[in-house]
C-alpha cells in the first residue's frame, strides 16, 4: 500500500541525515542497593535518599553539589535572639503531590514529629536541640533551639529532614508523597522504583519526564548492563576494575568525583577485648590502607587518618598516627594479653567496597594474630545485628552523611564511643559562630578520635561514576547521598 504524501514526508525527513531527532526525556539510573522502604525521615540506608533526595522530598534547605547549602522551601530565613531562633519565610504556592497546599503547619508537623520521643528518624540528633516549632503565619515558620547552633540550616538540608504532610507521612515507606519536582509512579521491589514529573511543581520544571532506578547488586552484572544499554548511568559503580575500558569507549564517560563516604573498620568498643585501646591501636596499625584500596577499590579512594573528609579545609592528614606497622600491632596484642587465639566477628554489607575490602582486612589481620569470621549479610541484616542491634565485633561501612563528626558524641551509637570529652567538644561547636573558632575545635575532635584509636580509618570513599554521553547534568560529586535529578537532560 502506498503511503500518503504527508505521511512519506515526514518518514524521509526522520530518516535523512543530520535530521534533528527529539532528545529523550527518560532515563535509568543504576543503584547497586535497593532501600528498604522511601522513608527517608524513618531509615538509616543511603539507597532512601539515593532515590529520593531533592527528586521527591524537599527540606527547608538543600544542598548543592558544591556542598555549599543553598534555599528549599524555605525562600529566606532570619537568626535572632543570639542564635536561639531561626525565622523561615517559605515560597507560596507550593504544593503536595496529593494536591494539598504546604504550609508553615506542615513544617511544624515534620520537625515535631523528628525529634518526638517515638520517633524512628535515624538522625535525631538533628532536631535534639529544637525547643519550640511555632506556626507564625501560614507561609512563616519560628524555630527556637534550646542553645546556639550555627549549623542548623545545614542540618535541615538532610534528607533525614524533609518536608512532609501529616495526611500521607503514615505511608512514606511505600506510598512516599513530597513536594518535589518528581512523584513517586511504581516500585518493582527487587527490581526498580519508577518516578514521573511533578506537572504542578513550583519550581523550575525538570527537562526529564520520567526516570527508573534500577537496582543491580552484582558488580558483572552492573557492567553488563551498562554496555547493553539497559542502564544509562550508574553513579555509584559498583566495578572499579572496568573503569578504564568505559574510559575508552566514546559511548560513555566517567563521573569521578568525591564523597562524603567516610570509610571505617568500625569497632565495637563497648565488647572486650575491643574496649581495650591497645588492642583497637593494634587493628589500626595491623592494616595497610594503600593495598586495601588497591586491591578493593582498584585505586580509587584516599587514605584517611580520621573521621573527616580531606576536601574539607578543616582536615588534618593523621594517617602518620595509624600506619601500617604490623610488628607494633602484635607488640600491643601481647601488652594486653590477647596475642593467642583471637578471633573476631567482621560483619560486611553488601557494597563492593566492604565485601572486597573485608577480604583483605581479614588478611591483614590475620598476618598480625588476629582471626575473622567473616559474615555477609544483606543491607536489612546489617541494619538491624550492626546498625541497631550492636551485635558485632568488627564491621566496615563508608559514612556517607555530611560533618558527621558528631556521631562520636553519641553513646548509643552502633560502635558505642560517646564520651564525655567529645561532647563538650561537640557542644561547643554548636555554640560556636566565629569560623576559626569551630576549625579549631574540629582539629581537635579529629585527634581526639584518632588518638583514641575509635576505629580503623580507612579511605574516603571515591564517587566513580559512568554515564552515556549525551547526558549532562549528573552530579559529579557527591556532598550528601542523592541522585539529583533535577538538572538532568540529554544533549543528543
Amino acid at each position: 500500500m502506498a503511503l500518503k504524501p504527508l505521511v512519506l514526508c515526514a518518514a524521509m525527513l526522520a530518516l535523512a541525515p543530520g535530521a534533528a531527532l527529539a532528545q529523550r526525556t527518560d532515563i535509568t539510573i543504576g543503584m547497586q542497593l535497593e532501600p528498604p522502604n522511601l522513608d527517608p525521615t524513618g531509615g538509616a540506608a543511603a539507597a532512601i535518599d539515593e532515590v529520593v533526595y531533592a527528586n521527591i522530598f524537599e527540606g527547608l534547605t538543600r544542598y548543592r553539589e558544591d556542598g555549599s547549602i543553598a534555599p528549599g522551601l524555605a525562600e529566606s530565613w532570619e537568626v535572632g535572639d543570639h542564635g536561639l531562633t531561626y525565622t523561615f519565610h517559605l515560597r507560596g504556592g507550593v504544593t503536595f503531590h496529593d494536591g494539598t497546599a504546604m504550609d508553615a503547619g506542615d513544617v511544624k508537623f515534620s520537625l515535631d514529629r523528628a525529634r518526638a520521643d517515638g520517633s524512628t528518624n535515624a538522625q535525631k540528633a538533628l532536631f535534639a536541640g529544637i525547643d519550640t516549632v511555632e506556626v507564625v503565619d501560614p507561609l512563616t515558620v519560628r524555630v527556637t533551639l534550646s542553645a546556639p547552633n550555627s549549623a542548623f540550616p545545614t542540618n535541615m538540608a538532610w534528607g533525614d529532614a524533609v518536608i512532609v504532610a501529616p495526611e500521607s507521612a503514615g505511608n512514606l515507606a511505600t506510598a512516599p508523597v513530597g513536594t518535589g519536582p518528581f512523584m513517586f509512579a511504581d516500585w518493582v521491589q527487587g527490581d526498580r522504583v519508577e518516578i514521573a514529573a511533578n506537572p504542578d511543581y513550583w519550581g523550575t520544571p525538570p527537562a526529564l519526564e520520567a526516570a527508573t532506578f534500577k537496582f543491580i547488586s552484582d558488580p558483572t552484572a552492573a557492567y553488563a548492563a551498562m554496555m547493553a544499554g539497559d542502564i544509562d548511568a550508574f553513579p555509584a559503580y559498583p566495578a572499579p576494575e572496568t573503569l578504564a575500558q568505559f574510559e575508552a569507549d566514546p559511548r560513555f564517560k566517567l563521573l569521578i568525583g568525591s564523597t562524603e563516604g567516610e570509610t571505617i573498620l568500625a569497632m565495637n568498643n563497648a565488647r572486650p577485648p575491643l574496649s581495650d585501646k591497645r588492642v583497637r591501636e593494634a587493628i589500626a596499625h595491623a592494616i595497610d590502607r594503600q593495598e586495601l584500596i588497591d586491591g578493593a577499590l582498584f585505586g580509587y579512594g584516599t587514605p584517611i587518618g580520621t573521621h573527616f573528609a580531606p576536601h574539607h579545609p578543616d582536615y588534618l592528614d593523621l594517617t602518620g598516627l595509624s600506619g601500617h606497622d604490623p610488628d607494633r600491632a602484635r607488640a600491643l596484642l601481647a601488652e594486653a594479653g590477647v596475642a593467642e587465639g583471637l578471633t573476631l566477628s567482621l560483619k560486611l554489607p553488601p557494597p563492593s567496597y566492604a565485601r572486597r575490602g573485608g577480604e583483605i582486612v581479614a588478611a591483614q589481620l590475620r598476618r598480625v594474630g588476629i582471626d575473622t569470621r567473616i559474615e555477609n549479610l544483606e543491607w536489612a541484616q546489617w541494619l538491624e545485628q550492626v546498625f541497631k542491634g550492636r551485635d558485632f565485633d568488627l564491621t566496615i561501612v563508608s559514612h556517607t552523611e555530611p560533618m558527621d563528626i558528631n556521631i562520636y558524641a553519641r553513646p548509643d551509637y552502633y560502635f558505642q564511643y560517646g564520651t564525655e570529652e567529645m561532647q563538650t567538644l561537640m557542644r561547643e561547636l554548636d555554640l560556636a559562630t566565629d569560623p576559626a573558632a569551630r576549625s579549631e575545635i574540629l582539629k581537635k575532635a579529629q585527634r581526639v578520635i584518632a588518638e583514641d584509636f575509635v576505629n580503623a580509618y580507612l579511605f574516603q570513599l571515591a564517587r566513580t561514576g559512568v554515564a552515556r554521553t549525551g547526558i549532562e547534568g549528573l552530579w559529579q560529586n557527591a556532598p550528601t547521598q542523592a541522585n539529583d535529578l533535577t538538572g538532568v537532560h540529554w544533549t543528543e
